[in-house]
């Protein structure tokens, strides 16, 4: 039977926790870095971050947002966007699907020239 997991924290926050839990509907990982430079789209998986350091600045078709140090950004399938980290060490939980998880493992192997075919592959494509 899996068990839960369970981190408690209560140290330096620049300190590199490293968490990471895998279940079968989504995944919580902690990270640093940018997301894709390109706008895309997941079809039928949610995504989110929380950041816990820093400001991850989110581009949506419509508009750019900043979101700092306690923000939850939350992305329904359907809606495209992208994000990046802008100077600052940066420091966020994402929670995603597996599906999502081997994408990102997937485009990290691939050539640039090829995402968007790897992209078609897990239900998700570059819009710009």
């Amino acid at each position: 039977m899996p068990e839960p997991i369970i981190v408690n924290h209560l140290g330096n926050s620049s300190q590199q926790i490293g968490l990471a839990a895998t279940g079968h509907s989504f995944e919580i990982h902690e990270w640093r870095g940018s997301g894709p430079d390109y706008l895309h789209v997941h079809h039928s998986d949610d995504e989110a971050w929380h950041v816990l350091e820093g400001t991850l600045t989110f581009r949506f078709a419509d508009r750019q947002v900043e979101a700092s140090a306690g923000t939850t950004v939350f992305v329904p399938a359907g809606v495209p966007h992208t994000y990046f980290v802008a100077g600052e060490p940066t420091r966020y939980l994402i929670i995603l699907t597996p599906r999502l998880r081997a994408l990102i493992e997937a485009l990290h192997s691939t050539p640039r020239e090829q995402h968007g075919a790897v992209m078609k592959q897990f239900d998700s494509a570059i819009l710009s």
